[in-house]
């Protein structure tokens, strides 16, 4: 669930909300979920939770860590630390019970597939980076609908392509807002110098990209990641030769959640957490055409 973005679309839309099962192990997101929504029934890590143990469920939402299946990872797909690969939910399931051993997370997706057949809800919602050639046929047949690439750019201000597999109707790619880097800026005045390494690296960057957000001609920034170095996060003006780190708000402005929404953490566990978590606005997208439950 990590910090319940999906909730929050939901709030969004006002769609209402019996019950919400929120499977996470990370202690930060768990605190900002459950400052925001109090409500939340926290159900510890997804490998736990069984579909018996639950109510009937109407909607099923998950972004499963797949590394492994992504374009710009190593491509090896959901592996045994063994080096057998994982390919449809029965094999996952009886190497599991063997005892098997998985490299990586993305064995997690199998998870999301596994509560997908025990809960059977009446819709669902799985999020991914983007997944290579070689594995969207095999993501595609698992999930019974074809995987849409949607860019975050289209309701906010940064690029952020990303895949979402959803049996909800009228799913559509929405159309672009023309939400531009600079409206979402605080007024704040750059002082620090570049840093050597920023000169060394990136001073001779000419678009947004390599985790810099730089004033350039482009009207979008780079898409937000977990890491949480200098080289991530940070507004260089070249021509000025200065530089400052993003703020909370100018964070949470990029992934469309509400202003102060990570208040309980640090600032650094913050910027981790908005760079994993999912676009609001492109999550209430997609729910707003969830038929009245």
């Amino acid at each position: 669930d990590g910090m319940s973005c999906g909730q929050i679309a939901l709030d969004k839309l006002g769609i209402k909300v019996d019950n919400y099962f929120a499977s996470e192990i990370e202690k930060d997101s768990i605190k900002v979920t459950q400052s925001n929504y109090p409500n939340t029934k926290q159900i510890g890590s997804v490998t736990d939770v069984k579909g018996i143990d639950l109510p009937n469920i109407d909607l099923l939402i998950g972004g499963s860590p797949c590394q492994g299946f992504s374009v710009a990872g190593k491509r090896k797909g959901s592996t045994t630390k063994e080096g057998i690969d994982v390919t449809n939910l029965e094999q996952y399931l009886e190497l599991k019970e063997l005892g098997f051993e998985f490299d990586g997370q993305s064995f997690l997706f199998w998870e999301y597939v596994r509560l997908l057949k025990e809960t059977k809800p009446k819709y669902f919602l799985l999020e991914n980076v983007r997944v290579s050639k070689k594995w969207l046929p095999m993501f595609n047949e698992t999930m019974g609908v074809e995987g849409v690439l949607i860019n975050s750019n289209l309701v906010s201000a940064h690029n952020r392509p990303r895949m979402y597999w959803t049996n909800i109707p009228n799913f559509e790619i929405p159309t672009d807002k023309g939400i531009t880097f600079d409206s979402v800026m605080d007024n704040i005045e750059m002082t620090k110098p570049l840093s050597p390494y920023m000169t060394a690296n990136f001073n001779g960057v000419n678009r947004l990209d390599k985790g810099i957000f730089t004033f350039t001609k482009s009207k979008k920034a780079c898409c937000l990641t977990k890491g949480a170095g200098h080289g991530n996060k940070v507004l260089i003006d070249r021509e000025k030769g200065l530089q400052r780190r993003l703020t909370r708000n100018e964070l949470e402005r990029l992934q469309t959640v509400p202003e102060n929404y990570t208040k309980e953490v640090r600032e650094t566990k913050a910027g981790e957490m908005l760079g994993n978590g999912w676009t609001v606005d492109v999550i209430a997208h997609i729910f707003k055409n969830i038929p009245q439950i």
